[in-house]
């Protein structure tokens, strides 16, 4: 995995949340975080559907990935009081179906942006190139 990406990924949600702050709805900050990305000349999609294969059978688009840099980096965004486990496992669980290597569980609600705080970075243990 590049530093420089996640660097540079860390630094786009930082800009963002200085110039909106905290109390926003998470599509606001999903916006602004695609439009710095860009900014960055940075690959990156939203709402990425990601199918469901269970024993065999395709079970259809069960989530959508709030955005995926470089076909690398998930970035799961919210927007809440705090961070819950529920939160943390459901970025594992899109890394696992989606075979991507890392990715960044960011909360916007909050006065500042603390990495391991509100940003948080998940490594897909299951991860095969």
């Amino acid at each position: 995995m590049d530093n420089e990406l996640t660097y540079t990924i860390i630094g786009c949600a930082l800009k963002v949340h200085s110039k909106l702050g905290p109390g926003l709805l998470e599509s606001v900050y999903q916006k602004a975080l695609m439009i710095e990305l860009d900014n960055e000349c940075l690959l990156a999609e939203e709402e990425v559907p990601l199918e469901v294969i269970y024993d065999g059978y395709n079970l259809g688009v069960g989530f959508r990935m709030d955005i995926l840099v470089e076909n690398e980096v998930v970035l799961e965004l919210k927007s809440v009081s705090s961070l819950e486990k529920v939160h943390f496992k459901q970025l594992q669980t899109y890394l696992k179906l989606a075979n991507k290597p890392i990715g960044y569980l960011i909360n916007f609600n909050s006065e500042s942006l603390r990495i391991g705080h509100e940003i948080n970075r998940i490594t897909n243990v299951n991860y095969h190139e």
